[in-house]
């Protein structure tokens, strides 16, 4: 199985010199994405074979490129498996809604040469075995990734998403350097060695903190947030689907590969750290996309808010496995997992729905947007089921992640660490706090942009998008609702995977009545998805029924209660803005420093009275503008060298090479 993965990821990495002559052929995008679905779905199959395999096998192979004397390992794993099967669903999915989508792309040729690139990109860094290979894999999937950024370069803001998206994978690349510089020093850099290994208690602390921020800036923790979203809206639709469902989850894969597998047994400290930043992220997360209009950028804001509730699942994994309750960290580990996949499913179809509407309408101000749910109504069917299930509302998967992910937290007491007993609890609030949110804002979102009125003349002109951008948004829609009602499939087949992470599993759920989930034991609590949804359907058919058979079928003519708003005009509906207000005036001065600033024309002016909001990000006032005026401060110093005589030239090259002779020497 590994030989098809690795041909896969060789044919993918060939077609990115034949995506150049592709690009100028009328249908050369038709031809590109076609084969990379095709490849995807093989390298999907493939990995999910391997997941399911009873025997579990653990294969690997070594490659003649790289370094001489290392050469290029890869393995294949349950881990490695499962992520795959992220990575080649996302793929496929996106490569399926761009067969539609990609007519609506201008310059072909700055995005199809480099989409095989980064979907190679990442499947490598899965399979990578050595710590050459993981960064440089890992880099190149920066990379592929920033040169789709920028591919509508001529639009100023996705020039400095793109700048800003670059600065961060660089630190986050130098920060994962460093890690595996710490564990290579005693045991070389392949990761069988490093596994065998037995660093020092304060080298493995380092190396955590390292990890943190290397995977966590490429995930979007905060406050490592800063670029996500800037570079995920500006990137095209079924690219920024990958960046948000998929690569944030190769950023998860990193931290779980290198602290779970490659680390010896945890200390509780660490999970400490890791509760610390996940709980925070999630909230203010679903906080910032509360306050966008933009819907990419709620979208990415919420990519925030799932991140942050992944690693708070692998931090409560950390802690119960450092004090000996496997079996707990084996739920919170699965929780985790789970919602990795889930938001790999739900987070793919909003920004392929996205997408659906940018190509429809050309808009992705939700002010302008409204009333697309009676011109793209099966666009707003896949969307509405999208919407449920990242607000974790049953029966959907979302659900059933995050409330595993609470069962572990309800379990927090069994601790002996009064710390942990103290921070997981408060951990939790947040999270109940972020789901809370998480509804409001995607109320917001469809109510806003698909009910209601259009708001302008692209709303009220739009129309259905392609059969196949439909058919990958509701083949998504399909998958979130069957992973909500038979969620003990997806819990068994994780197992493999918690049992070479955690050192246990979650209870075997496929055999128990009506496919009921039991996250511990019966007697403690359990979950039906399946009679949710049979529960549901049934009370909704009988409701539609009776006041179908019941209701008065006489007609009566009246006006509409206006709300004490008579005048038509599409204006006076409901906002963004205004749905969000509540919450922004509870939380803005403290988070956003919010303002809002009204302008009243005097009475003989004939202009319209006005409210501007204004938002501010705190952290990037706090953290990044200091870096960046501390960078161009020097950088205006420095820059007095461009301007030295040949002699002085020669100075400087003298005294740097006495300097490194005197490193050397010492």
């Amino acid at each position: 199985m590994i030989a098809v993965a690795l041909w896969s990821v060789a044919v993918l990495l060939a077609l990115t010199p034949a995506a150049i002559a592709l690009s100028m052929r009328p249908r050369g995008s038709v031809v590109l994405y076609g084969a990379c679905l095709v490849i995807t779905a093989t390298l999907c199959a493939t990995a999910l074979l391997h997941l399911l395999d009873p025997a579990h096998p653990v294969l690997s192979a070594t490659l003649p490129i790289g370094l001489p004397w290392l050469g290029a390992h890869v393995r294949l794993d349950a881990l490695s498996a499962f992520f795959l099967v992220v990575v080649n669903l996302g793929g496929a999915a996106a490569s399926l809604f761009a067969l539609g989508y990609s007519k609506h792309e201008d310059s072909p040729g700055r995005v199809l040469p480099f989409y095989p690139a980064y979907l190679a990109a990442m499947n490598v860094v899965v399979l990578a075995n050595d710590a050459f290979s993981f960064l440089v894999a890992w880099e190149f999937m920066s990379l592929t990734s920033w040169a789709l950024v920028v591919s509508h370069h001529r639009e100023a803001e996705n020039v400095r998403a793109g700048y800003v998206y670059l600065l961060m994978a660089s630190f986050g690349t130098l920060a994962l350097l460093l890690a595996f510089g710490l564990l290579a020093s005693g045991a070389g850099y392949d990761f069988d060695a490093i596994r065998a290994s037995h660093p020092s208690a304060a080298l493995t602390g380092m190396v955590v903190i390292l990890v943190l921020l290397g995977a966590g800036s490429k995930a979007g923790l905060v406050p490592l947030h800063a670029w996500l979203p800037l570079a995920h809206p500006a990137a095209p639709s079924h690219v920024s689907g990958l960046m948000s469902g998929v690569m944030t989850k190769v950023a998860v894969y990193g931290f779980v590969r290198i602290v779970f597998d490659l680390l010896p047994e945890p200390v509780w400290w660490w999970s400490m750290v890791v509760l610390l930043v996940g709980g925070p992220t999630a909230t203010l997360g679903v906080l910032y996309a509360l306050m966008q209009r933009d819907i990419k950028r709620v979208l990415a804001y919420s990519t925030i808010e799932n991140i942050g509730i992944i690693f708070t699942g692998l931090g409560l994994a950390l802690a119960f496995k450092a004090q000996g309750l496997d079996w707990v960290a084996a739920l919170a580990f699965t929780a985790a997992m789970l919602h990795v996949f889930n938001h790999a499913l739900f987070k793919s179809l909003l920004f392929f729905g996205a997408g659906a509407v940018l190509g429809a309408t050309g808009e992705r101000d939700m002010e302008k947007l409204g009333g697309l749910i009676h011109r793209m109504p099966k666009t707003a069917f896949a969307v509405l089921i999208g919407c449920v299930a990242i607000s974790a509302l049953p029966p959907f998967n979302g659900f059933v992640s995050e409330w595993l992910t609470f069962q572990a937290i309800l379990l927090s007491p069994q601790l002996p660490s009064w710390g942990l007993k103290l921070a997981i609890p408060a951990v939790g609030g947040l999270l109940a706090l972020a789901a809370a949110f998480a509804a409001a804002c995607f109320v917001k979102l469809y109510g806003i942009s698909f009910l209601g009125r259009p708001r302008s003349d692209v709303a009220a002109s739009a129309h259905e998008t392609d059969r196949f951008s439909l058919t990958a948004m509701l083949l998504l829609a399909a998958l979130c609702l069957i992973a909500g009602i038979l969620p003990g499939l997806l819990i068994d087949a994780l197992a493999p995977v918690s049992k070479a992470m955690v050192g246990n599993v979650m209870p075997h759920q496929v055999g128990l009545q009506w496919l009921t989930i039991v996250p511990i034991a019966e007697s403690r609590s359990s979950y039906n998805g399946l009679l949710v949804f049979v529960f549901a359907a049934l009370c909704g058919t009988a409701a539609a029924s009776a006041i179908h058979r019941l209701a008065s079928d006489r007609l009566r003519r009246a006006p509409a209660w206006d709300c004490g708003y008579p005048d038509p005009n599409p204006a006076i509906q409901y906002s963004a803005s205004s749905f969000s207000q509540p919450i922004r005036r509870v939380f803005g001065s403290v988070i956003f420093a919010a303002r809002e600033i009204g302008e009243m024309p005097p009475p003989s002016s004939p202009r319209p009275a006005r409210l501007r909001v204004e938002l501010r990000d705190l952290i990037w006032d706090a953290l990044y503008a200091p870096i960046a005026k501390a960078v161009s401060f020097a950088t205006d110093r420095i820059n007095i060298l461009q301007f030295l005589t040949i002699r002085r030239y020669l100075t400087l090259v003298f005294v740097a090479l006495i300097v490194l002779l005197l490193v050397v020497a010492l």
